[in-house]
């Protein structure tokens, strides 16, 4: 994930004055012939700030009105630049996507097509000031005034912007600034493309598959199921290896009842989102838990609560086992983190633990164990899950016994030694209820 990092102190230690202040930007006033500054009109912003999505929902659209001093000559050039300067993300990547905000511009009803956005970065270095992200406005005919309607379309990236003021400034033939305002924008996260969204898979008790997408939207986290198909009460465990995705992404295992295991490949395509079954091996009966550790390997654990370790192969879906370790039985649930990165265990006092992964053969395949915290043996189900919202952190979800099921949102935890851990957060919302008429939540 790229670091970016708006450079709200620097800002703040460069031009300390307040925005649209004078020292904050430099404008080129128009004189009159006697030497004398001449009048600068005002530019009014409709409806006061705007909101601005940062993801899948789409433009919005920005209008304001200028209002010109009499006398200008055209053409009239307009711009406008955020009270932001953007410092450069990791490895000197740009903080924002090369097309972070997308627009279209018409001034007093005519259409003028895509403008284009100015978004520098520089290196955190006190130098040279750094150029404020802007945006271009087209040439105009002079009029006493001009309406501006500007969409924007902003992806991910966009939320780095934050809450800003823009300085709009018209120039006249001559360049000399005869008008010139404030416009509010405020960029929040919104909702994150299907690739990043996760999804849930249900059984229900004839054997149903069904698949429930993430809307991005907590208040209602997932989009009205959509059947995946029947047949699936052949099997006593299915359980995901690589995170599932509302873009139709993620690869699972299941077991059948004589105790072989079963690949299906992720497809990409949510309305079919898995290939046909391919046959791994037998055996698997041995087991009485399986868990994806979000690289596409398993661990399982047998009857004697003992954790073995399948590293997924190229040539074949998997090499010989490797042990990891007795004392699993501890455990009455264990499911996957949904962030490629380990696994979570319920112990028999209803504590939840998280396991971090560590690392490829010959590493362990997880590090010191992590307490979430406990009341967890009130579920009946345990699920990690893919972001469900928008803060892009792993979600889980758990069912209770009156069939309700819950969302904890992910949250990121500075660990002792240093390290961050992605956990399930502390508190929980009500996705709704109806969900006893599954019988396997993955």
């Amino acid at each position: 994930m790229r670091t970016a990092v708006v450079a709200a102190a620097l800002v703040a230690a460069l031009a300390p004055v307040t925005f649209g202040g004078p020292a904050a930007f430099a404008a080129s006033p128009a004189v009159t012939a006697a030497g004398t500054a001449a009048e600068v009109g005002t530019v009014v912003q409709e409806g006061g700030r705007l909101t601005v999505p940062a993801g899948e929902e789409g433009p919005v659209t920005l209008r304001f009105t200028a209002t010109l001093p009499a006398g200008v000559k055209g053409p009239v050039t307009a711009s406008f630049e955020l009270d932001t300067w953007l410092t450069e993300g990791e490895a000197g990547s740009s903080p924002v996507s090369q097309d972070v905000i997308r627009s279209g511009c018409a001034v007093n009803g005519v259409s003028y097509g895509e403008c284009a956005w100015h978004m520098p970065y520089y290196p955190p270095v006190l130098n040279d000031p750094p150029t404020r992200p802007s945006l271009d406005l087209p040439a105009v005919p002079a009029a006493e005034t001009l309406t501006y309607t500007v969409t924007l379309d902003a992806d991910r990236t966009a939320t780095v912007l934050g809450r800003l003021r823009a300085l709009v400034e018209l120039r006249d033939s001559a360049g000399a600034t005869v008008a010139q305002g404030a416009l509010g924008l405020d960029f929040v996260a919104g909702t994150p493309s299907a690739e990043r969204r996760g999804a849930v898979h249900a059984r229900d008790k004839d054997g149903v598959l069904w698949r429930y997408e993430a809307t991005g939207d907590v208040s209602r986290p997932f989009a009205p199921r959509k059947r995946v198909g029947g047949g699936w009460d052949a099997y006593t465990a299915v359980v995901p290896i690589t995170t599932a995705t509302a873009d139709g992404r993620g690869d699972l295992v299941a077991r059948d009842k004589a105790g072989v295991l079963w690949y299906y490949q992720g497809t990409g395509k949510p309305s079919a989102p898995f290939a046909p079954r391919q046959r791994v091996g037998g055996g698997w009966n041995a087991y009485t838990a399986l868990v994806g550790v979000g690289d596409g390997g398993l661990v399982a654990r047998d009857r004697d609560g003992v954790l073995w370790r399948y590293e997924r192969k190229y040539n074949v879906p998997y090499g010989p086992r490797q042990r990891v370790g007795g004392g699993w039985n501890t455990y009455t649930a264990l499911t996957m983190s949904g962030a490629y990165d380990g696994a979570l265990g319920r112990d028999k006092d209803g504590v939840l633990w998280k396991y971090d992964r560590l690392g490829p053969v010959p590493s362990p395949p997880f590090k010191q164990r992590q307490r979430v915290g406990g009341g967890w043996n009130t579920y009946t189900a345990i699920a990690g899950t893919a972001e469900l919202g928008r803060d892009e952190y792993p979600d889980l979800v758990a069912r209770d016994g009156a069939g309700k099921l819950w969302l904890y949102q992910g949250v990121r935890k500075l660990l002792p030694d240093g390290r961050y851990s992605l956990l399930p957060g502390p508190t929980r919302t009500l996705v709704g209820g109806g969900w006893n008429t599954y019988d396997l939540i993955f």
